[in-house]
């Protein structure tokens, strides 16, 4: 008996690992700070600061492209709320709309910024589920290759993947668009939803992750874009994306 115990209590880690989940997939708990919104409380620990936005880039202007959402959510209660993203026109320069596993660092003059992709994360979930409410306009902001695209619907996006890499990624968006996750070759597994229309309210989803290899996931990338073409600046500034109540399926 005492064996079994034992046996018990060693494979209990990798077990509770198994099924891991990410720190306020809720999108319940905010807080502020000089003005920027932020997805973790106050006096945060660094294992709770998992979401980063732009909005300490944005902030100083009193403008925040993310913000908690405590009417128009999925799940209604007592401290419930969502995350409301919403693209933007900033000085004549457009800023998609954002929401990601990482960190900001800073903005780049007005044509980029500086920040990290991903949080550590062992689990292998089959799926990531929750509800989203897209909201598009017309695209008014087009640069090359996209420029065809002035006029169109713009199209929304939440993206995940899991990278056997050992450390968050760090990203210049002024060295150009970040590798597509399909084609790097630190990749374990990808998945995405594109939203190419008004869901006219929360709809729910469930996006499947498709393993490429056997390789241990050291760190997780979620990505929700109020325009999917916004690293390009290419999309509409009156887009909006809600999400609320994520979960991985396992």
């Amino acid at each position: 008996m005492k064996k079994l115990l034992t046996a018990l209590l060693i494979l209990l880690p990798s077990a509770l690992m198994a099924q891991e989940q990410v720190y306020n997939f809720s999108f319940d708990t905010w807080s502020k700070s000089k003005g920027a919104w932020d997805l973790f409380p106050e006096n945060a620990s660094d294992k709770q600061k998992v979401w980063g936005t732009v909005n300490h880039g944005t902030s100083f202007l009193g403008i925040n492209t993310t913000v908690p959402e405590y009417e128009h959510v999925a799940v209604k209660g007592k401290g419930k709320a969502a995350a409301k993203v919403s693209s933007r026109s900033i000085m004549g320069t457009f800023a998609t709309g954002n929401l990601y596993t990482g960190k900001f660092v800073k903005i780049i003059g007005m044509s980029g910024a500086e920040m990290y992709h991903g949080t550590p994360f062992k689990g292998r979930p089959k799926s990531l589920s929750g509800y989203v409410h897209y909201q598009p306009g017309k695209i008014d902001a087009a640069k090359a290759p996209y420029k065809d695209q002035k006029g169109k619907l713009d199209k929304g996006q939440i993206e995940i993947a899991l990278y056997s890499w050992k450390q968050a990624r760090h990203f210049l968006s002024t060295d150009g668009p970040s590798t597509p996750a399909q084609k790097d070759p630190d990749i374990v597994a990808y998945g995405s939803l594109v939203l190419d229309k008004d869901t006219g309210g929360y709809i729910p989803f469930t996006i499947d992750l498709k393993y490429v290899n056997d390789q241990e996931p050291g760190y997780l990338f979620i990505a929700v874009l109020a325009s999917r073409l916004g690293e390009f600046f290419t999309g509409s500034s009156k887009s909006v994306i809600y999400v609320d109540e994520f979960q991985f399926n396992y």
